[in-house]
């Protein structure tokens, strides 16, 4: 029911975007947008009270919070706004940390100046299993065996109380926004701490995307970090966004082998266990950590993202540097970049992974400290979008947020946003999906960092009515990944709870 409620309240928002969303509960206000920079938490249940208040509808309860890390930067030309969800809280016991992240830039385009907007979102973590029948070496596809996973930082203990899982002490750190002395370089990020992820057997075939309602296993990783460092150079009249994301190793993972009878083996970085259902407790099984259980069953890992571009009143394309199109395409491109252009030819951004195509990967059953490391080459590779898309038991709620980012330009930009509409709507032309992998793995720290670069008109500047309406449409934008977070989490639950 509450889900459905949040679910209404987001329609009614979306339905009156043209003039109902000017606050976050007087923290966070359209005019914030005219700064050159801010950072704050803001509780989006506190904005839907208010809202609901407002307009005769039924609130959220008062112990529901949604807390996201906003941080904005507005300097040579360039609109850039982050969020991150840091922990959403429904009721005294139902806590959750879940990393979504998402980079959206506006700017004039270096060249022709036309309005660009630009999103880069975090999909999620992706462990693949290559099969005899691989299609592509280090990077899943439909042919492997593929586990999609959530990670969510909540209490399972109350899910499976006979199995005596220990209540993960999630953390989120927020890296605050900071800049250099000339405003040229720019840091934030965040850092999500023991967090619990579900994993779910699934398949991405495009003719047939499917996942199994219920989990294959469920583990607990050190972290999950994201750090960004934005640079703007005016004498090139470019920006690059350099994400510098760090997987941590698992330290704990259930292995459910028939669902939902609690056969569980139990591995952590001492040994592996058994559960006994009739004595009601764990025995040693064997020596076998988590680590050479994920080495002995060839367990690899990727990040699966999502790229997003809009350019006013005109159509968008994105190839690789050999000119391929990579829109819903499955192409390699790890020693090489995707570059987005308008259907005029004129280069608006890159994606570049050669920059960086190696990884650091941290081996705690060598070196418990984690000081060391040793580098592998990393995969990058599209994918095609339907395996994703069509999956709408999975990824539905991920995959749905891109539908409502033509709202990004509904009010500046009136002539652009039926193209934004249908095409970004049917995830077209310029939305692909991209997937890093790491193919050497076995559960321990993995360290990277790919690169964006836009092509703007660093003198252009953003005042008056239009920046504040930005800021508005962005806000519209939280309130719909918060309230997509929120029935995610009710959704899931609901899953685990009754498989």
């Amino acid at each position: 029911m509450k889900a459905k409620f949040l679910l209404g309240l987001l329609l009614i928002c979306v339905t009156f975007s043209g003039g109902l969303l000017p606050v976050f509960a007087g923290t966070l206000v359209k005019e914030d947008f005219l700064k050159e920079s801010f950072a704050k938490s803001i509780d989006f249940m506190d904005y839907a009270r208010a809202f609901a208040q407002m307009n005769g509808l039924e609130k959220p309860p008062e112990d529901w919070h949604a807390n996201l890390y906003v941080a904005y930067v507005n300097t040579k030309g360039l609109q850039m706004v982050y969020t991150g969800v840091e922990n959403i809280t429904l009721g005294e016991d139902e806590y959750s940390s879940i990393p979504m992240q998402s980079v959206l830039m506006h700017y004039k385009s270096q060249n022709l100046s036309r309005d660009v907007v630009m999103a880069s979102t975090f999909l999620m973590l992706m462990a693949f299993n290559e099969t005899g029948t691989t299609e592509y070496a280090g990077s899943p596809d439909y042919s492997d065996s593929l586990w999609a996973s959530f990670s969510l930082g909540f209490n399972f203990s109350h899910y499976f109380p006979n199995l005596h899982l220990p209540p993960p002490n999630n953390k989120v750190d927020v890296f605050p926004l900071t800049s250099s002395s000339d405003k040229l370089e720019w840091t934030w990020g965040m850092r999500y701490r023991n967090l619990t992820a579900i994993w779910w057997r699934t398949w991405i075939m495009p003719n047939n995307a499917s996942f199994v309602s219920w989990p294959n296993a469920v583990t607990i990783y050190d972290e999950l970090t994201f750090r960004y460092t934005l640079t703007i150079d005016p004498a090139t009249n470019t920006s690059t966004l350099r994400e510098d994301h760090t997987i941590g190793r698992i330290r704990d993972l259930w292995y459910f082998w028939l669902w939902p009878l609690p056969l569980v083996s139990y591995f952590n970085s001492t040994g592996s266990y058994i559960w006994r259902p009739l004595l009601q407790r764990y025995d040693w099984a064997s020596g076998d950590t988590v680590y050479d259980f994920l080495d002995d069953n060839d367990i690899k890992m990727s990040i699966v993202n999502f790229q997003t571009s809009i350019v006013a009143d005109r159509k968008t394309i994105s190839k690789t540097a050999g000119g391929q199109n990579v829109t819903d395409n499955e192409r390699v491109v790890s020693d090489s970049s995707i570059s987005t252009y308008s259907d005029e030819g004129e280069r608006i951004y890159d994606a570049s992974f050669g920059v960086k195509k190696t990884y650091n990967l941290y081996n705690y059953t060598a070196d418990p400290m984690e000081n060391t490391f040793e580098t592998y080459n990393a995969t990058v590779r599209t994918q095609q979008i339907s395996g994703y898309a069509r999956n709408t038991g999975l990824f539905a709620w991920h995959i749905g947020l891109l539908k409502f980012l033509p709202l990004l330009i509904a009010n500046m930009y009136p002539l652009a946003y039926a193209y934004a509409r249908a095409t970004i709507a049917n995830m077209t032309r310029a939305n692909y999906f991209y997937v890093i992998g790491y193919p050497t793995y076995s559960g321990y720290k993995i360290v990277h960092d790919p690169q964006w670069t836009v092509y703007l008109d660093t003198n252009a500047t953003f005042t008056g009515v239009n920046t504040p309406t930005f800021g508005g449409l962005l806000i519209i934008i939280i309130v719909v990944a918060t309230a997509a977070s929120v029935i995610l989490i009710k959704h899931l639950r609901r899953h685990t709870k009754t498989p």
